[in-house]
């Protein structure tokens, strides 16, 4: 069996706008991207799962980021799932894809039969930001709350960056028919548009007394942020991954009476950045003792990538910052 055709909307995030109800949002459907992902590891079914709804956010929040930047996604926790990390690195220039990367570290004897969030602990969800060199980074963090990491993010936008935020997500192993078995996901994120100035409050209606978005909105803005819901309510799971409906004709669907606008969609793909250089970077900071350590018994250090599988193996001789100096010397 083939993959089958890809087709033009796969691997791609659409940025739009309501202009009726100030709200701005983006359709993201995944294929080729997930697949890169998810092959490079044998997760168990409830992993699997997590890093697609990791990755899928990761797709729709990533396409806001400017060129050269890079967005960071991070689930810490105490659960079986100890952690899930996924990269989006931004384009160079217009018109070339992003990248994305994603791994998880779990403890296999803890995992249960149950849901997917069954297997995350206490812990935290986090963004971070990296604006290239000289900048400094930034990062937010939230408790792990709700029933899916969407809901950990939507959290996070209103207690941190206090923008009403929704997801709606669709994941999974597409078996249509002709086609070889493969992972799939679509979503739809929408985000009110900021207000002119900060907003403050001590507490809100959720969890722990985090800040939700009818916390945030006042009564004309929160009409409009239901409505605006309420008609996402309606999409079904198949539409969101949509073999079959391109993004604009979702939102024609959607949101018709909301005066959708598009723009330019913005290209993904699977890759990663490790190499050889970065490795041996990561390496200078450890003296030739700690190097003697890290050395195999057939005289090598090795390194492995976490997240495309990528095995490095270098002498011991030449790594370290006493290497360096004598090269540099």
């Amino acid at each position: 069996m083939t993959l089958g055709t890809k087709l033009a909307w796969d691997d791609t995030v659409l940025p739009f706008q309501l202009d009726r109800s100030d709200v701005r949002g983006r359709v993201a459907r995944l294929d080729g991207v997930l697949g890169g992902i998810l092959k490079q590891h044998d997760y168990p079914p409830q992993v699997e799962a997590l890093v697609a709804e990791m990755a899928l956010l990761t797709a729709l929040i990533g396409q806001t980021i400017k060129l050269r930047w890079k967005l960071s996604l991070q689930v810490q926790s105490k659960g079986a799932v100890r952690m899930i990390a996924t990269d989006f690195y931004a384009p160079a220039s217009e018109g070339e894809p992003a990248q994305i990367r994603a791994y998880a570290s779990f403890d296999p004897d803890r995992l249960t039969d149950g849901p997917a969030m069954e297997q995350i602990g206490d812990g935290y969800f986090a963004i971070l930001m990296d604006q290239g060199q000289g900048m400094q980074p930034y990062s937010g963090i939230t408790p792990l709350t709700g029933d899916s990491l969407a809901h950990c993010a939507e959290t996070y936008f209103a207690q941190s960056e206090q923008l009403p935020t929704r997801f709606q997500l669709s994941f999974g192993k597409s078996s249509e028919p002709g086609v070889a078995e493969h992972w799939r996901a679509g979503g739809v994120m929408l985000q009110h548009m900021p207000k002119a100035s900060p907003f403050a409050k001590d507490g809100g209606s959720g969890e722990g007394g985090l800040l939700q978005a009818g916390d945030i909105l006042d009564e004309d803005e929160s009409e409009n942020w239901n409505r605006v819901n309420f008609h996402l309510d309606t999409v079904e799971e198949l539409e969101l991954i949509g073999p079959a409906l391109p993004p604009t004709d979702l939102l024609v669907r959607l949101f018709h009476e909301e005066q959708p606008r598009v723009f330019d969609a913005q290209p993904v793909r699977f890759g990663c950045t490790c190499s050889e250089d970065r490795v041996r970077q990561s390496l200078s900071i450890y003296s030739a003792k700690d190097i003697e350590k890290m050395t195999t018994d057939d005289g090598r250090v090795t390194a492995d990538c976490q997240f495309c599988g990528a095995h490095y193996d270098l002498d011991p001789a030449t790594v370290g910052f006493e290497a360096a100096d004598e090269q540099n010397g």
